[in-house]
């Protein structure tokens, strides 16, 4: 009796650790930022030398990227200077689908900054970001904040 009772709350607990990883709204992972180290002399927004964060992402609905009238949209909060940009999702049409897991890259050209105060330049600047997205209905995901530093050169 004692061994079936014993049974029973370990598959409890495995089915309960094991829940649905896809939620109405969205969740999202730190994947990386390369490269970490980018200079404000750099003015082409599609160089190979512009940050890309990658996130990875889940929906239960899938209602991300551009469709018609709706977009959804990423957040990201330059913790340096606080300031925030939002970008449009990338155009998932032919991927997303009900839960939909996949890795968005984010060109960071728009959310990169110097700080207005400090030594003068030419400095480096270390800043961190935190995103999160919202999907179509408005659902905000986690908010999570980059592992690794972005080393901007001001100059």
């Amino acid at each position: 009796m004692k061994v079936k009772i014993l049974l029973a709350c370990v598959i409890i607990i495995l089915a309960a650790c094991n829940k649905d990883k896809f939620t109405t709204e969205p969740q999202i992972k730190y994947k990386s930022l390369s490269p970490n180290i980018c200079s404000s002399t750099v003015l082409n927004p599609q160089s190979p030398q512009i940050p890309r964060l990658t996130i990875s992402v889940t929906d239960s609905e899938g209602d991300l990227g551009i469709t018609g009238s709706d977009t959804a949209r990423i957040y990201i909060r330059n913790l340096l200077t606080n300031s925030i940009d939002s970008f449009d999702f990338p155009d998932l049409n032919a991927t997303s689908k009900p839960n939909f897991k996949g890795d968005v890259e984010v060109n960071l050209f728009n959310a990169l900054e110097c700080r207005s105060f400090g030594p003068p330049r030419p400095r480096t600047d270390t800043t961190y970001f935190e995103v999160y997205i919202k999907d179509f209905a408005g659902n905000k995901s986690n908010v999570i904040k980059t592992d690794d530093p972005l080393f901007y050169i001001c100059e």
